[in-house]
């Protein structure tokens, strides 16, 4: 005989032998001397119709209560990768949506129902400053403004529309400038200023880019209707 052939029984007495062992250990230390096959079956069949856990609305990390919508809002990443705006669970602005533009894009909700009114994206390096003006201009009372920028979000912006956002709430309109990275949301009647916002410098000694600053990402639950 050859060796690769006693080789061979050799594994597989081994085997035999280590599967016994197994077997009687686990019998000798199970209170239950067999194993119930249909209760086995139906704890697998359970394991895989089981319904997954519920992912909270726009991948958030807490969940939302009733009376409020949920959102994130993430800026762009440099000149590369474009910013995303989800709210109440539906992407709205993204890459992957090929609506989103160098600047400052923007989807505007009604605050009661949670319905998009209007989005867009307006180039703040080289476009139209009146085409954002008109945009801005009569949001009603109660509606949410949601924004993100994404490469140069300033250069284009004047007085005249920097204080259309201050009166959104935000803290940082007047102060927003070339490629700095801003994400807002805002609303149309608002008596204070918004607590949704992130504001980042662009800084050449602490931009994680080349020329811009880190992504910024910001989530949240929003009343559905703003007093």
């Amino acid at each position: 005989m050859r060796a690769t052939g006693v080789l061979r029984i050799v594994v597989v007495v081994f085997t035999l032998a280590a599967t016994w062992l197994f077997a009687s250990t686990y019998v000798k230390h199970s209170s239950m001397h067999s194993i119930d096959v249909k209760t086995w079956l139906r704890s697998r069949i359970e394991s895989r119709t089981k319904p997954p856990l519920a992912q909270n609305k726009c991948s958030a990390k807490r969940s939302c209560a009733e009376h409020t919508f949920s959102f994130k809002i993430i800026s762009g990443a440099a000149n590369v990768v474009g910013p995303s705006i989800c709210f109440d669970d539906n992407i709205i602005m993204s890459n992957v949506k090929n609506n989103i533009g160098r600047g400052l894009n923007i989807a505007i909700f009604n605050g009661t129902t949670g319905q998009l009114i209007k989005m867009d994206s307006f180039d703040m390096y080289s476009g139209d400053i009146n085409t954002l003006l008109d945009f801005m201009k009569g949001i009603s009372k109660g509606t949410l403004v949601l924004l993100a920028s994404y490469d140069d979000p300033a250069t284009k912006l004047n007085d005249e529309a920097r204080k259309l956002f201050s009166d959104l709430g935000s803290i940082y309109a007047s102060q927003v400038g070339f490629r700095d990275n801003w994400i807002f949301l805002g609303g149309s009647g608002l008596k204070n200023k918004s607590p949704f916002e992130q504001y980042l410098k662009n800084n050449k000694e602490t931009n994680k880019y080349d020329g811009w600053p880190e992504v910024l990402e910001m989530e949240g639950c929003v009343p559905k209707k703003i007093e």
